[in-house]
């Protein structure tokens, strides 16, 4: 077998320069980034590990439960109102509402939030008012805004856009000289997106005090996890990009609110961003315009069923004895109302006027989009509607 010979040449300066290994040379083995386990302190059956127990009050335990519990019950009423046709689209959170309300409780007023489409029981938690909500999915435009005194930003419907502007929020915080922090929430599929990528490697060049907390609940619409990429540990991102990450038992709402209280202490102190992988399961439609049955086995879904964050949460919380079966009925009653009540005020708000749809597209209104107008409105006539 012939052997291999390195020419060594010499650099202007003297010094002698050995070339690049040929491509047969090279390691291609992918780099070995680590095995990141999944951090769970509330396992299904209620068990708790008392060494990471995160340390709330009674009161806010129970609070963060109902939390959970209207979270669920908004989710329900919503999916019901959008196939009575008073909504355009809505996209569910059944079996997600740990993930969505845990990722807030360690926040304060003065931090920030920056939701995605599927974030409304941690916008609820942080103030929005559930008939604001309403009023977003219906298509109003103010809906979109946040409420006055809440820190967040409006969600983006463009997938993982928003997570770079957070980024931008948190470098704001750190010229500004403030210890506060930005929690920002996307999906498996959002981080896929190129400007995630770019958000990722700039939090970490510059210390911006972001929380990202990727949701991954199995799949982004119809392509699963293991489509989206070949690493299946999406945390390992990153860890690429020099960021201290760990992945969660999403349905662990413990879990949850110890990893989003030490990663926010972690910025607050400016010691720059964390990446969390919250792993859970999308239970129910990626939107009501889905039908999940075409593209993936209900008995992949079952299991997911005896993981539910709520039951287990339920039991943690009767062993401490703060919760009876008694009381379970009466808060989940409580919601009903609230969101019945909810609804019924976004019933009695104004709703849009027909006519407007083409007032604000330009100062000018071209001659083609006039005419189309007209014809819009002789149709609202034809069918007795008043647009004025």
């Amino acid at each position: 077998m012939a052997s291999h010979h390195q020419d060594k040449t010499k650099s202007s300066a003297g010094d002698e320069v050995i070339p690049p290994s040929t491509p047969s040379e090279m390691n291609t083995s992918p780099i070995d980034l680590g095995h990141i386990e999944v951090m769970q302190i509330l396992n299904e059956h209620g068990e708790v590990d008392q060494g990471l127990e995160p340390s709330l009050s009674d009161e806010r335990l129970l609070e963060v439960y109902r939390a959970m519990i209207l979270a669920r019950t908004f989710d329900q009423r919503m999916l019901t109102m959008q196939r009575q046709g008073r909504m355009g689209t809505f996209a569910p959170n059944t079996g997600q509402e740990a993930c969505t309300v845990g990722q807030v409780v360690p926040l304060t007023k003065d931090d920030w939030y920056s939701p995605s489409y599927r974030s409304f029981g941690a916008q609820i938690m942080r103030g929005w008012p559930m008939e604001h909500l309403m009023r977003l999915w219906a298509g109003f435009h103010d809906g979109f805004p946040p409420p006055e005194n809440v820190n967040d930003l409006p969600f983006s419907i463009v997938i993982g856009s928003h997570v770079l502007p957070a980024v931008g929020l948190g470098m704001g915080m750190n010229y500004k000289k403030k210890n506060d922090c930005v929690v920002v929430n996307f999906g498996d599929g959002a981080s896929s997106q190129g400007a995630v990528s770019e958000a990722l490697n700039f939090a970490a060049v510059y210390k911006a005090p972001v929380v990202f907390v990727c949701e991954n609940n199995g799949w982004a619409i119809s392509t699963p996890t293991a489509k989206q990429t070949a690493n299946e540990v999406i945390a390992a991102r990153g860890v690429a990009y020099g960021i201290p990450s760990i992945r969660v038992d999403g349905n662990d709402i413990l879990a949850m609110v110890f990893a989003v209280d030490e990663a926010a202490k972690r910025a607050r102190n400016g010691d720059g961003p964390t990446f969390i992988e919250a792993i859970t399961y999308r239970m129910s439609l990626h939107t009501t315009a889905d039908d999940p049955t075409v593209y993936r086995d209900e008995q992949e879904v079952l299991p997911w069923g005896k993981r539910c964050p709520i039951t287990r949460f339920e039991i943690y919380l009767k062993n401490k004895n703060l919760l009876t079966n008694d009381s379970i009925q009466e808060i989940t009653e409580s919601c009903e109302q609230e969101v019945i009540a909810a609804r019924d005020k976004f019933y009695s708000m104004p709703s849009a006027n027909p006519g407007e749809i083409f007032d604000h597209l330009y100062e000018i209104m071209p001659e083609e989009l006039s005419q189309q107008r007209d014809e819009y409105r002789k149709r609202l006539d034809d069918k007795g509607v008043d647009y004025e």
